[in-house]
């Protein structure tokens, strides 16, 4: 199919069926995620490196490999980020010489010092405002891989909820928390129109769900990133366009 652009800013690939909600992916598509994962990390482990002061033995290359290690042996960590950070220090803190209780105790509140710096932040008002004028024709939901706090973030007003990975649930591209929202909405997945900004996460996972997709390509950070093997219905570089557009 030839793409045909409407407008400055947006790419029509495929003509959108008529939806009755949307779903949103998190990181990077309404918000630049990179900084605020960089700042959360230094601050868990500054605070490791306090209270546990041979953390600090390690680089980040060895936490990686503790971590990949760990989820070849236990897959499902693969798809819940906290729960694999959590094992990751645990198991870390124990290589290092600490006992189990110690590298539990210290597994832990390195993970609540993460989450506490993930979700340090809000949404910036034109997106809320976005979000906010389709929340008055579309029943809005969330479905990430991350493990942001929806709540603290601002989005708890926009969104009837937000869906995670984890307890059995796979991440995207998985089609998982796409059939879930749906079951939850009581609606198709056609029914369905899907916003994100990861070209197989969120497109090809999408659509793989039988739902529509918008590809929101570049997000905040202007982050070059190119499609995927299934084309989105829709490309769109800002959310306002989203907004126009229905």
């Amino acid at each position: 199919m030839l793409a045909q652009q409407s407008q400055t800013g947006m790419i029509q690939y495929q003509r959108l069926k008529p939806f009755k909600a949307i779903s949103f992916d998190l990181d990077d598509t309404l918000y630049d995620n990179k900084p605020i994962i960089v700042k959360a990390v230094a601050e868990s482990f500054s605070l490791l490196h306090r209270k546990y002061p041979k953390s600090s033995h390690w680089t980040a290359v060895d936490w990686q490999r503790c971590k990949l290690a760990l989820q070849m042996r236990q897959p499902e960590l693969v798809h819940d980020t906290s729960a694999a950070r959590y094992a990751m220090l645990r198991e870390g803190l124990i290589q290092l010489g600490y006992s189990e209780i110690e590298s539990s105790h210290g597994a832990q509140a390195g993970l609540d010092c993460f989450h506490h710096y993930r979700s340090d932040f809000t949404i910036v008002p034109d997106v809320l405002a976005a979000l906010n004028t389709l929340k008055q024709q579309f029943t809005l939901v969330g479905i990430t891989n991350g493990n942001v706090d929806a709540s603290r973030i601002g989005l708890d007003t926009v969104m009837q909820f937000v869906l995670h990975p984890g307890c059995g649930v796979k991440m995207k591209p998985a089609g998982d928390m796409f059939d879930l929202a749906c079951k939850q909405l009581a609606i198709k997945p056609s029914e369905l129109l899907h916003v994100g900004d990861h070209p197989n996460s969120d497109i090809v996972g999408a659509k793989m769900a039988g739902c529509q997709t918008v590809w929101l390509n570049p997000c905040q950070q202007k982050r070059h990133k190119n499609p995927a093997s299934l084309l989105p219905h829709i490309a769109i570089e800002q959310l306002s366009l989203l907004v126009n557009l229905i």
